[in-house]
């Protein structure tokens, strides 16, 4: 039976909204999800309802329903927070759109990580970046950069806890197999699935 992804096309539910975005190998995009300006890695995938604008996101990435990454700002320090400063066409014949404030939200990207785990309902807001290996928990909203490999929580999210010590983090790091190419992957599977993560380093280090 075929796989059911593809290296040269995403898999991509109905009802997305794509725009300017890129996609790696093996990708999907879970239904009713917005990608915008964005790039998303070799091998991640969103459910359903995601909202991702402005970022880069790693690979093997695994992002949970409903939750946001690099969600648009408003101008807080104008008189008006509202669209009609910047979307200005849609309410005026005479104007144009506030180009410069489109620039600026996005040049403001969030950076997602290899191999990680970001929770339903969870906001990444604009500039922060999430390390390879950590996790995002549930409804948490991530307001400062993650550390790799660490559990975050909370609203704002806070560090819970390591995921490894921190030596085995650094290994790894070194390590970096999600840039082993397919046939690695298939090939070590019974590894990925089988071995402690000690035996898994000290066989493939």
């Amino acid at each position: 039976m075929a796989a059911r992804l593809s290296a040269d096309t995403p898999f991509v539910h109905p009802e997305c909204t794509l725009t300017d975005s890129t996609f790696g190998r093996f990708v999907e995009i879970g239904k009713g999800s917005r990608i915008t300006h964005s790039a998303i890695g070799d091998y991640s995938y969103c459910d359903r309802y995601a909202d991702i604008a402005n970022a880069t996101v790693g690979k093997f990435s695994n992002i949970a329903s409903f939750a946001r990454i690099g969600p648009a700002d408003h101008p807080m320090q104008r008189a008006s927070l509202h669209h009609f400063l910047y979307r200005s066409a849609d309410y005026f014949d005479d104007v144009e759109m506030d180009e410069a404030f489109f620039a600026h939200r996005k040049s403001r990207r969030a950076s997602v990580g290899h191999d990680t785990w970001i929770g339903h309902g969870s906001v990444i807001r604009p500039e922060v970046t999430i390390g390879h290996g950590a996790v995002v928990a549930t409804q948490a909203v991530v307001t400062k950069d993650v550390s790799p490999y660490t559990i975050v929580a909370g609203v704002p999210a806070k560090p819970i806890r390591a995921r490894f010590a921190p030596e085995t983090v650094e290994r790894l790091l070194v390590l970096a197999w999600w840039d082993w190419n397919h046939d690695t992957l298939r090939a070590q599977l019974a590894d990925f699935r089988n071995l402690p993560i000690e035996a898994f380093l000290e066989k493939y280090e």
